[in-house]
Formats: C-alpha cells, structure tokens, sequence
C-alpha cells in the first residue's frame, strides 16, 4: 500500500528505497493489497477471515513474496535464508494484511470514500507511470502489462490504498508533541557515558575445574551421542592428471583465435602512469600554521622545478620520501588504485614530461611529474601467442582427461572394476585412510564432492568421475566404517574438553555474579578483579546514537538500554550480561550532559518532526492492537503452519 508504506516509518530503509524499487517492480505496490477487495480477489483458498471478511490464500503468497522482492532489493547480496528469518517476513505479509483489513473495516463504519478524480491524480503521481515527469497512458499500462495487471487490478488495490491513509490521517489528527518533549529528545540523543567493565572469559577458568572419573564418566553417559563417531570410509581411486594429455591434444588457427577471444580478460593491459615526486611531508597533527610553512616550501621547490631545475637532483636533496629520494623521486609505473586519491588524480592527469601544480595528499604535499603513460588495452594475439597456445592446451587437457575418466566409468559402472580402468588408461590405483564427511582426505586435500559421493556409494560401486583442481577422480569405497558410540577410554581426551569446557562456563558466571555483588556493596572493580589477573577496562565516552553497539564491549540491546539507565546514585545494573561467550561487567564510570544551549531552531524543528511521526505510528500500533484484541481473526492451518516452519528454519 503506497501510502501506508510511506507513513510506515518502523522500517526508514523501506521508506528510502521505495521508489526506486517500484520503478522495477510495480508489483511491490501491492505489499498490502493483492489484487483488490472485491471480486478481483482470488479467494480459491482461505489464508484467514477478519470479522468474517475472508483473504484468500494467493493473496498471502503474493504480498509475502513482494515484501521477500522487496528485502531482496534492499540488502542484495547480504539477503540470505538467516536474514530473511531474522525479518521474519512471513508474519510481516499476514501482519499487513490484517492491519489493511482492520483499517478497511474502520473506513466502511466511518463512510469513507475515495472520489475518481483522487484515485487518478494517485495513479498520475506515481514515478513509474511518468514520461518525462508527466503521466503517460501508454507507460501506464505498458508496466501493469509487464507485471501482468489489469488497470482494474491495479486501482482496485489503489483505492484500497487511499482508504486506508484516510483511516490513518483521521487517527492522527489530534496527535501533537508535548512541551518539553524536544528538550528531552535533544538530551537522550546527546548526553554520553563512559562505562567501566570486565569480561570474564570461561577459558581462563577451565584449569581451576576439577576433574574425576565419576565425573566423567557421569557426563559421558549424559551426552555420549554428541561424542558418537561419526560414519568413515577410505578409498580406491585413479586420478586422470589432465598434464599427461597436454602432448595427445591439437588445435587449429581458429581455435586459437577463439581461446582468446574468450579470455581476453588475461590479455588485459591496464591504464599505468610512470611517474616521479617530490614530497614535503607533514605530521599528522600538524596545525595550520605547520601546514602552511611546508605548503610554502612545497611552493618554493616548484618554482625551481619550473625555472629548468634538475627534478631529480631536487628530488634528492629535498624530498621526505626516503624510499623514492635515492631514486631522483622515481616510482615507477603503477595502475589506478595503488595511490591515495588525490596523488592518483593529478598523476593520471599529466601527460609525459608534464609537472603538477602542489598536490596535498594526508601525507603531505607532493610535486608530481609524469614520466610515461600508458593506455589502457589488450595485448594483441601476436604478442601472447604462446600465453593462449598454453593455456588452451591446458583447458582441452582438462577435457580430454575428463572424456577419458568419463569413458572408463561407463565402461566399469556395471562391474565397478578399478583395475580394468586402470590397465586401460596405464593408471596406477591409489589408496587414502578413513575419513568422515566433509573431512580431508589422504593425497586429495579436503573435497566435500568426494566425501559426499563416497559416503553415498553401495559396495562394488563405482563412483561418477569428480572434477578437481588437481585432477579427475574416478574412484570406489575400500573400507566403510559405521558411524557408533565410542566407549569412553577412546574419546576420553574430548570428553574432558567438554567437560572442562562447560564447568568452566559455570565457574565464569559465577565469578561474575560475585563481582557484581561486591561491585553493589561500593567495592571497587579494580580490586575485585586484581586476583583473577584481569585489567579493567573503560569504553570511553559513546551516546544513544551507536544503537545496540557497546564500544569495545560488542552488540547487545540489553546492554545498551541498561548502561544510559545508570546514574551517580545508581552507577551499577542489576544483572551480568552475556555476550557470545563472554560475561560482562559494567560500572557507570562518568556521564556527559549535553548543552541544552546548542540545540538550535533547525535541531529543534527535526527532532520535531521525528517525534511527531514516532507518534502517529505509535497511535496507528495502538489502534491495531486493540482492534485486534477486539476483532474475530482466524488463521488458516496452513499459514500457521508455514509461520511455525518458518521459524524453525
């Protein structure tokens, strides 16, 4: 729903890249409305009823798998089964269908309406429809075609649209910011902390756990299966090495031609710059007037540059830079990329035997001068010859071995026969040890391929030939070990560990515990964790602004909420906190408030308006939530279903 997207402000990332997205994607509009409340609706199935109004169960899918498109475009490559879990998109589509429902319903009992002439000025403002900033009929329906809408369809689920932003301004009329309610923004964006903490890690405890063997044979017996081994095969194999094959291939003119043309990316030669400086370095944090003194020697080298002098006797006698110096400022020739931005800028610029004007760079200001340039290309075929020649020789190797492996197994598949394949092909079989799945393997390396296949195959099976880098495999099981529950003498080593291990957890948050408790009776942490040989650290000044991330402590909501609670009076939380695999210990060492004086009329007018909206959306979540709790809503099986597996996943 455009609007109530628009208005929608929990996701200010959905709200950001809309529109860029509905350019694409017109089918993103229905987020919230498939294809209309009426008859448009395809209801073959119920995904759920709203006081007896029914949504049907494509319309779901649609909006679920708009709302995934959406998430989609918005993270890219980083949107993956753990992110998309994590967005929960599934209950966000039957979310948001309930919520326009609910608002749909509230527009019938108020009487509301959208006249045409809204419902058109809507559809004309959208972007996607627009040619040259104007609306064009034929874009129009050109987009609804390709995402294979009807204009019926389309502003079905447009007036639906409308109807509900109309619900939604009709709750928000009388929402207003109260006094002093700026001031208290401006202060919990700006005021800062600066904690005190410890982390406890377990293994600095797992020495101090004690150890017997009732102990471990009572935690063996408890948790033998996470010791179980798992199920082990080794191998026959014959490796098809595509370097014996390099002699037996042959090729033509045009194969050739061909090879290079395919990868003329290796033939590539990229834009380089030959190039010499002269550098007046400046520290780091040098002031202005440091700055401009080695400007003005900078200046005064140039000159001399430009007066005849030898650039690279200046280079020598005045240049910062020990390592070029020496070398009357040479650098040699480098791509872009390698240097910092500006250096990089002014030398691509140049031309052979040209001098730059003082270019400043964070190390200083350089005087360049281009020695040689050279364009950007591909070497011609004549010139790499022998590169192409090699390096076809090797991919119809590759291939040859391949058809070779490829041949013997479908001779042998049948009888599962390694040796014939090896006398056939004047091979040599090899064997490697036990190893599980995904494990390394003896003269191959780590292959999950091989481990999977293997794992796979019955006895006397030959397995399908798997390519590697080093080679064809062609290969069958020598010996299958059962996967089985050890007994304890054979894993002891690791049951230990793992006992260890998780007394050692215990050990850690108890130690914790016992600090915080002292730590609340006025002891000082320095002291408390002196006989642990730990150092206190502190994570010096942060705001609300860092979100859930705690410097040098790492992400944790609770954290970060409990942390700007503490006070002077109240300077120690009430809990430990765990993250990852550490327990954390924090004090309130000091509080900066912000000055109530800098925050002027702009600030003041866009806290404003942030708060504003935070209030209208957090009215329009009350209103939902009510309405729900005092609406019949019913959910199908089946999209229960698909909401408990999806949270399984």
């Amino acid at each position: 729903m455009l609007d109530l997207i628009r208005k929608k402000q929990k996701s200010f990332i959905v709200k950001f890249v809309f529109w860029a997205i509905i350019a694409a994607f017109v089918g993103t509009i229905f987020l919230v409305w498939g294809k209309g409340r009426d008859a448009n609706r395809e209801n073959t199935k119920i995904a759920f009823t709203v006081n007896g109004t029914e949504v049907g169960f494509e319309e779901y899918q649609r909006t679920y798998g708009n709302l995934y498109r959406l998430y989609q475009n918005v993270y890219q490559d980083k949107f993956n089964p753990a992110l998309e879990k994590q967005l929960n998109l599934r209950q966000k589509a039957l979310d948001n269908l309930v919520e326009e429902e609910l608002l749909l319903q509230e527009a019938d009992r108020l009487g509301l309406d959208v006249p045409r002439t809204e419902l058109v000025d809507s559809i004309a403002q959208v972007p996607a429809f627009q040619d040259g900033g104007v609306f064009s009929k034929d874009r129009y329906l050109q987009v609804l075609a390709y995402q294979r809408l009807t204009p019926d369809q389309f502003e079905a689920g447009q007036r639906r649209s409308l109807l509900a932003a109309k619900v939604r301004d009709r709750l928000e009329q009388d929402v207003s910011v109260e006094e002093g309610a700026v001031e208290e923004e401006y202060r919990r964006r700006n005021e800062k902390i600066n904690l005190a903490f410890v982390k406890l890690v377990p293994a600095l405890f797992e020495g101090k756990v004690p150890t017997s063997e009732a102990d471990l044979a009572a935690y063996f017996a408890e948790n033998q299966e996470k010791f179980r081994i798992p199920e082990k095969v080794s191998l026959r194999y014959l490796q098809f090495d595509p370097a014996r094959f390099e002699g037996e291939v042959t090729f033509d003119e045009g194969e050739l031609d061909k090879y290079y043309r395919r990868h003329l990316d290796l033939f590539e030669i990229p834009e380089q710059v030959k190039a010499s400086h002269i550098l007046v370095k400046v520290v780091k944090d040098a002031g202005e007037e440091m700055r401009a003194q080695k400007q003005a020697i900078a200046e005064d080298i140039l000159k001399r540059v430009k007066a005849g002098k030898s650039f690279e006797e200046l280079a020598r006698k005045y240049s910062d830079d020990q390592s070029t110096a020496a070398k009357g400022g040479d650098l040699g020739f480098f791509t872009r990329g390698i240097m910092v931005g500006p250096f990089e800028t002014a030398a691509f610029s140049l031309k052979p035997g040209e001098v730059s004007e003082v270019v400043e760079t964070p190390f200083g200001f350089h005087i360049i001068r281009c020695d040689a340039y050279v364009e950007a290309g591909v070497k011609p075929l004549a010139d790499v010859i022998e590169d192409v020649k090699s390096g076809l020789a090797k991919e119809k190797a590759v291939k040859l071995a391949f058809e070779k492996a490829r041949d013997a197994y479908n001779i042998n598949r049948k009888n599962g026969s390694l040796e014939a394949a090896a006398t056939e092909n004047n091979l040599g079989i090899k064997e490697t040890g036990l190893f599980e799945r995904n494990g390394s393997i003896d003269g191959i390396g780590r292959a999950p391929e091989i481990s999977s296949a293997a794992l796979d195959l019955q006895p006397g099976e030959l397995a399908a030939p798997v390519r590697l880098d080093q080679g064809i495999f062609l290969f069958t099981v020598k010996e299958r070990q059962p996967s089985r529950l050890p007994e304890l003498a054979e894993v002891r080593a690791q049951v230990e560990q793992a006992y260890r291990g998780e007394k050692a957890v215990d050990l850690a948050r108890q130690a914790a515990e016992d600090i915080l408790a002292k730590l609340q009776k006025g002891e000082k942490l320095s002291i408390l964790v002196k006989p642990l040989g730990l150092d206190v650290k502190e994570t010096d000044f942060f705001s609300r602004t860092y979100g859930t991330f705690v410097p040098k402590i790492g992400s944790d909501p609770e954290l970060a909420t409990a942390a700007f609670e503490l006070t002077g009076d109240n300077p120690v939380p009430g809990r430990v906190f765990k993250i990852q695999d550490r327990f954390v210990v924090i004090r309130l060492k000091e509080r900066q408030e912000p000055d109530p004086s800098a925050l002027d009329e702009a600030q003041r007018q866009q806290l404003n308006e942030f708060l504003l909206t935070q209030k209208k959306q957090d009215t329009i979540d009350e209103w939902i939530a009510e309405k729900r709790k005092t609406s019949e809503i019913t959910i199908s099986p089946v999209i229960l279903s698909a909401l408990k597996d999806a949270a399984k996943q």
